[in-house]
């Protein structure tokens, strides 16, 4: 590969240090507002760019692959999940895909601990009461919510962020149970006392709290549809900061309006960013927009993740984050 400067391609707004530090190193050609990019303007850069630096916002699919051009060497995904982007197409095409693994798994679980003591405790609802100016007087039985103490955390996806929602379930007292493809080592399992269950219709009854923490891919669409979200008990709440298919979201707000679950905290949704109306309105739902990485330093390290990958392609070697078929 020859020494000059790859010719980027930037689909969304950075933050400054990255694009300052992606002009310096590439011929970068920078996105100049927040919007996502209109498509037909994705498809023209696909044509002569050599890198394309996407977000969850752009359908990297087959008819951008065909429309690719001779050019286009890779496309570095500006985020962990990748089901925005064909990878089977991509690698028909010899095009190259990396993300951006390991640096959201702190305030992904930070989030995710948040959202289920804000069901819990209802903060939502006691802050917007004290906003409206409704809070008058105290009673003994005044915005109750449940403790999380020793309540049993069911988590599904027992990755990176999966493990670190543990720890930190632990420390607030709660019981941690799993389920996954495979039992975690023994050593993760014995530090986290978790109790793994192969079979998730026998784990969802017998827990108080469902975290969502598995990555979506078809196995896992509607992983929770109408029947498994009955088996959950009416105390029960469940927190998604994964992907939003992995709900059957109609189901959901179906369950919720009917007092058959005690609450849910969303972070994402079915049709991000759009959101089932019937969720809106409803006391026992926490809805986040999208932000469980909104970190400062989360979308540093992402971008330094992004820089990484393509200054290893421009220096001739193998980028270290490559999303390939067999990862699906």
């Amino acid at each position: 590969m020859s020494a000059k400067k790859l010719k980027v391609f930037v689909t969304v707004k950075l933050p400054d240090s990255v694009e300052t530090r992606l002009r310096e190193l590439f011929d970068t050609t920078l996105c100049p507002d927040k919007r996502p990019m209109p498509r037909e303007k994705l498809l023209e850069a696909a044509q002569s760019a050599e890198v394309i630096i996407s977000s969850i916002n752009d359908q990297i699919d087959a008819d951008f692959f065909a429309a690719a051009g001779e050019p286009l060497k890779m496309v570095a995904n500006f985020g962990v999940g990748y089901d925005h982007i064909d990878i089977q197409n991509a690698a028909d095409k010899g095009v190259i895909i990396t993300n951006t693994p390991g640096v959201l798994t702190e305030d992904t679980a930070e989030m995710t601990m948040g959202l289920i003591l804000a069901v819990s405790r209802r903060f939502v609802e006691g802050a917007e009461t004290v906003q409206r100016g409704e809070f008058s007087e105290w009673s003994p039985t005044f915005m109750m919510g449940r403790r999380i103490y020793g309540k049993r955390l069911g988590i599904i996806g027992m990755g990176r962020i999966g493990q670190a929602l543990a720890k930190r379930a632990k420390a607030f007292g709660m019981s941690v149970h799993y389920h996954n493809r495979k039992p975690v080592s023994a050593r993760v399992a014995e530090e986290i006392g978790a109790t793994y269950w192969d079979n998730l219709d026998d784990m969802l009854p017998r827990v108080d709290v469902v975290s969502i923490n598995c990555p979506r891919t078809p196995e896992t669409f509607h992983l929770l549809n109408a029947e498994r979200l009955a088996l959950l008990q009416p105390h029960a709440i469940l927190v998604n900061t994964a992907r939003g298919e992995i709900i059957d979201e109609a189901a959901l707000a179906h369950l919720l309006r009917e007092h058959k679950i005690a609450g849910v905290g969303l972070d994402v949704y079915e049709r991000l960013p759009g959101i089932n109306p019937e969720l809106f309105g409803l006391p026992n739902a926490v809805l986040l927009p999208h932000m469980a990485s909104s970190t400062i330093e989360a979308r540093q390290d992402m971008g330094d993740r992004v820089i990484l990958n393509i200054k290893t392609l421009q220096d001739g070697h193998r980028p270290p984050d490559r999303v390939i078929p067999a990862m699906l």
